[in-house]
C-alpha cells in the first residue's frame, strides 16, 4: 500500500512522544480478557502486556502447539499463571457459537474481548458450512463471538471490546451484497480490506446497541507479524526495515483494553497511535448510510442465525 512510506515505525516514534506512560501502569489484577489469535504477533504481543500487568488472559487460538508454546513463554516471562489457552478455528462457523455457549456457562466474567486474530486468503476457498473462509474467520467469526459473548461483558465491570481492523479499509466502502465474493475476481488483499470495513461498521453499530459496553476499533499501523510476511510477500521484502514491531503494533490494542483514558473516549471509534482518528479519508466516497448499515447488520443476524445450535 501506498500510505506504507507513511506509516512506518518512525510515525510511531514520533506519536509516542505524545503517549501518557501512566496511562499503562496499571495493575488488571482480577480483570479477565480474551484474545483471538493470541500466539503470534499483535495477539501474542497484547497477551504479555496484559499478562505482566496481572490481568487473567483466555487465548484463543486455531494450533494448539503454537498456542501452548506462547502460553508458556508469557507465564514465564510475566510471572502469571492465570493464562488459559482455548483452541478454535475462527472459520469453523458453527463452532464459534459452541465455543461462546460453553465459556459463558464456565466461566462467571468476561471484562474486555479483544478480536485479534485475521486471515489473509491467497485464493478464493470455503469452509464446512459454505462460506469463503476469509469472511467466516475476519468478519462472521468476529460477528458470532461478539455477540454470543456480549450477555456475559454486560454482566461484568466496566466490559470493553476491541476490534483489530487495518488501515487498509479506508480505501473501500461497505458493501452490503458478495459477501462471499462469487462474483468477480478474488482480490486476497482487497477483500481483507473490506472485511476490516465491515468490522469497523460493526463496532459502530454495536456501539449505539449496546451502550453500557465500550467498542473500539484500532488500525495498528503496518507490522512485521507472520501473517503479513505470509500474504503479502513482495510488501513485506520491500518494507521490512520500515514495518513496526508486533508491541508497537499492539500498543493500541493494549491502551484500548486497560487504560482509562481509552474509556473516556466515545464508544465506537476508530484509533491509531492512541488517538481518536476518522474512519474515513478526507472527502472520501466510502461513507455509507445508516440504512445500508442497519442492511449489512440485518444480514449478518441472519446468517449468523442458520448456524446456531438448537
Amino acid at each position: 500500500p501506498s500510505c506504507g512510506t507513511i506509516d512506518k515505525w518512525s510515525a510511531f516514534l514520533s506519536a509516542a512522544k505524545h503517549f501518557v506512560e501512566k496511562d499503562l501502569e496499571v495493575s488488571m489484577a482480577g480483570r479477565v480478557f480474551m484474545i483471538t489469535g493470541a500466539n503470534s504477533g499483535i495477539g501474542r504481543a497484547t497477551a504479555m502486556a496484559i499478562a505482566k500487568r496481572g490481568g487473567t488472559v483466555h487465548m484463543v487460538c486455531r494450533n494448539k502447539d503454537k498456542a501452548e508454546e506462547a502460553r508458556a513463554d508469557i507465564v514465564k516471562e510475566s510471572g502469571n499463571k492465570e493464562i488459559y489457552v482455548h483452541i478454535l478455528d475462527l472459520s469453523e462457523t458453527r463452532k464459534i457459537w459452541e465455543f461462546a455457549e460453553a465459556f459463558k456457562r464456565k466461566y462467571k466474567a468476561l471484562n474486555v474481548l479483544i478480536n485479534n486474530a485475521g486471515c489473509i486468503m491467497s485464493e478464493r476457498d470455503v469452509n464446512a458450512e459454505g462460506l469463503e473462509k476469509s469472511f467466516a474467520s475476519n468478519v462472521m467469526g468476529v460477528y458470532i463471538l461478539t455477540r454470543g459473548l456480549i450477555p456475559l461483558l454486560e454482566k461484568s465491570a466496566e466490559p470493553r471490546v476491541i476490534t483489530v481492523s487495518s488501515g487498509g479499509m479506508l480505501v473501500q466502502k461497505l458493501r452490503t451484497g458478495n459477501l462471499q465474493t462469487e462474483i468477480g475476481r478474488y482480490d486476497g488483499t482487497m477483500v481483507y480490506a473490506q472485511h476490516k470495513r465491515q468490522q469497523v461498521v460493526m463496532t459502530e453499530q454495536w456501539a449505539k446497541t449496546h451502550s453500557n459496553i465500550h467498542f473500539s476499533v484500532m488500525h495498528p499501523g503496518w507490522v512485521d507479524t507472520p501473517a503479513v510476511a505470509n500474504a503479502m510477500p513482495d510488501f513485506h521484502q520491500s518494507m521490512k526495515d520500515s514495518l513496526r514491531t508486533p508491541e508497537q503494533g499492539a500498543d493500541t490494542a493494549v491502551w484500548l483494553a486497560i487504560s482509562e483514558a481509552a474509556a473516556t473516549k466515545p464508544s465506537g471509534s476508530f484509533f491509531q497511535d492512541r488517538r481518536m482518528v476518522s474512519a474515513h479519508l478526507p472527502l472520501a466516497w466510502t461513507h455509507s448510510s445508516q440504512l445500508e448499515q442497519q442492511k449489512f447488520m440485518s444480514v449478518m443476524e441472519d446468517l449468523a442465525k442458520t448456524f446456531q445450535p438448537h
